[in-house]
C-alpha cells in the first residue's frame, strides 16, 4: 500500500488526529532503530533511571501510565524501577512491537490502544503518569492535561519529558547546515535517518498544525499544567547526562546541535492525597 493510499502523503480526507495516528503507524517499523528513541547503552539507561527517580521516586509497585508509549521504551524503564506499568498508544503497529518486546524480555507490562488525549481510563487510577516527546505534538493540550489530571490519584505525579523541536536557534541552524554540507562531500558520516523523506514531509505538515506549532517551551507547558490544576511544578533543564550518553551514536555536529536544543522535564502533582 502506498503512502497516498494510506492517507499519509495528502491527508485531505483525514482529520489531523487521524493523520498523526497514520504517521506513527508508518513510523513503527523503524522507530527503535533511531538513537534517542530506543536505549542503546547501559549509561543511557542509567541516566534515564536517574531522571525518573529524581522526579517520581522508586516504583514500589505503584501504578504508572505511559502515554504515547510507542514500542514501550519508557514503559520498560519504569518497569525496571518497580512500577506496574500500563502503556497507551493509538498506533497498532507500535503496540504490536511493544507487546512483542515485553514478551521477549519477560516483562508484565500492559499495552492498550487509546487516544492519549481522551484515554477512557477510570478516574483517580494511577499514581504516576509519564510522557516522552508527546506534549509538543498535542492537538489540544488543555483538554489533554485535564484528562491526565482526571486519571491521576489525588497526590499523584506527572512527569513530562519534552522539548522545543520546532524553533532552532541560530547556532543550532548553523551546526545542522554545516553537518549537511560535510555529509554531502563525504567529510562526515551521515547519521541514521529518522524516517523516509516522504514521511518527513508529512511530519512537517502535521507539526505546522498542532497546538505547539511554534515550539513547546517549558514555561508555556508548565503554565498550562497550572491552568489544569496541577501544583508543585518543577522545571528541570539539566538533561546533560542523557544527552551525553546518546551523543556517541551521532556524528559530533549532530550531537552538538541536539545538546543545545531546548529540552526539559517537568514534574507536577495533582492536589490532595
Amino acid at each position: 500500500m502506498s503512502m497516498s493510499e494510506m492517507g499519509i502523503a495528502g491527508g485531505h480526507n483525514y482529520g489531523l488526529r487521524e493523520e498523526i495516528k497514520a504517521y506513527w503507524s508508518a513510523r513503527a517499523a523503524t522507530f527503535d532503530l533511531s538513537p534517542g528513541h530506543e536505549i542503546f547503552s547501559e549509561p543511557e539507561r542509567v541516566a534515564w533511571h536517574r531522571l525518573i527517580l529524581k522526579h517520581l521516586g522508586p516504583g514500589d509497585g505503584r501504578l504508572a501510565l505511559d502515554l504515547a508509549s510507542g514500542t514501550g521504551v519508557v514503559s520498560h524503564l519504569m518497569d525496571d524501577l518497580g512500577f506496574r506499568v500500563t502503556g497507551l498508544d493509538w498506533a497498532e503497529p507500535m503496540l504490536e512491537r511493544a507487546r512483542a518486546k515485553a514478551k521477549a524480555r519477560g516483562r508484565s507490562i500492559s499495552f492498550r490502544m487509546a487516544d492519549v488525549e481522551a484515554t477512557m481510563e477510570p478516574d483517580a487510577t494511577y499514581d504516576v503518569i509519564i510522557t516522552r516527546h508527546l506534549v509538543w505534538t498535542l492537538v489540544d493540550p488543555e483538554a489533554a492535561f485535564s484528562e491526565w489530571m482526571r486519571v491521576l490519584k489525588p497526590g499523584g505525579t506527572i512527569l513530562i519529558v519534552d522539548g522545543d523541536f520546532v524553533k532552532a536557534g541560530r547556532v543550532e541552524r548553523m551546526l545542522k547546515a554545516l553537518a549537511k554540507t560535510m555529509e554531502r562531500v563525504g567529510l562526515l558520516k551521515a547519521d541514521p535517518q529518522h524516517a523516509p523523506l516522504e514521511l518527513m514531509k508529512n511530519h512537517n505538515d502535521i507539526v505546522s498544525r498542532v497546538h505547539f506549532s511554534n515550539g513547546a517551551r517549558a514555561e508555556l507547558v508548565a503554565g498550562m499544567l497550572g491552568g489544569a490544576g496541577f501544583e508543585g511544578m518543577t522545571i528541570d533543564t539539566n538533561l546533560r547526562e542523557i544527552h551525553k550518553s546518546q551523543a556517541k551514536h551521532w556524528n559530533y555536529l549532530k550531537a552538538l546541535s541536539r545538546g543545545i536544543q531546548h529540552r526539559f522535564a517537568i514534574s507536577a502533582r495533582k492536589p490532595g492525597g
